[in-house]
């Protein structure tokens, strides 16, 4: 039977940074995701040619992908990563997803 011998808040602080590692992994793989599918919408329907039926669904998916990118980037300050330019680059984030990161849903008018 084997004990561990460090100290109860090593252990802790050794739990509580595995999980950070994986919830960087999780947030990181959702926004992979998000671009993709934006991605993949763009290819699917050239923005030149795209019918105004077809920006809603577009507009969905950007705002998705900002909402990954945001979660992505509170996520990584909290570890104590600040510099969110390498995210931009390494995911190759479109602007207009950076612009729309930590927007909520748009709410309806009030009648």
């Amino acid at each position: 039977m084997s004990r561990d011998l460090r100290p109860p808040v090593d252990i802790l602080q050794y739990e509580i940074v595995q999980e950070q590692a994986s919830a960087l992994g999780r947030m990181g793989r959702t926004l992979e995701q998000a671009l993709a599918r934006l991605r993949e919408f763009d290819a699917a329907h050239a923005q030149a040619e795209m019918p105004a039926s077809m920006q809603p669904a577009r507009r969905k998916l950007v705002m998705e992908a900002g909402q990954a990118l945001w979660m992505f980037v509170v996520q990584r300050e909290a570890t104590g990563l600040r510099d969110s330019r390498h995210i931009m680059r390494t995911y190759n984030v479109p602007g207009e997803v950076q612009l729309c990161m930590g927007l909520g849903p748009a709410k309806p008018a009030a009648k």
